[in-house]
């Protein structure tokens, strides 16, 4: 299993970024894909989720400001940020459910990428 994120970047508030996520093999939909947030010194927090049989879902904070997308034809997941502010200011991971063995399901992640936004 590989999820390769996209690189990060640094922009000022009020602008917009997105990132990309590459998925080998196949995703356990009942759980689906799901992009995490981690600012310095708190905890990792899911910021957002999709798969092919859950309505995409958002953390209170990104709501009306990000959203995510899938290409399962690549196997790939965005997350199209806009609007941003400086505590959305974080290292952004790329997030995907297997199930290896019956019965199983492991939520692997990618590197991580970093996003500044300067105030």
């Amino acid at each position: 299993v590989e999820l390769l994120e996209s690189r990060g970047g640094s922009v000022q508030a009020g602008g917009s970024l997105i990132l990309a996520c590459t998925a080998s093999g196949y995703i356990f939909e009942k759980c689906g894909m799901r992009w995490y947030g981690q600012a310095p010194g708190k905890d990792r927090d899911m910021v957002a989720m999709i798969s092919a049989i859950i309505t995409p879902t958002y953390a209170d904070s990104v709501k009306g400001r990000f959203t995510i997308s899938r290409d399962t034809a690549k196997n790939m997941q965005y997350l199209q940020m806009k609007t941003l502010k400086a505590e959305d200011t974080a290292v952004y991971y790329c997030a995907a459910c297997y199930s290896t063995t019956p019965g199983t399901v492991f939520l692997y992640w990618g590197q991580g990428t970093q996003v500044n936004v300067s105030s």
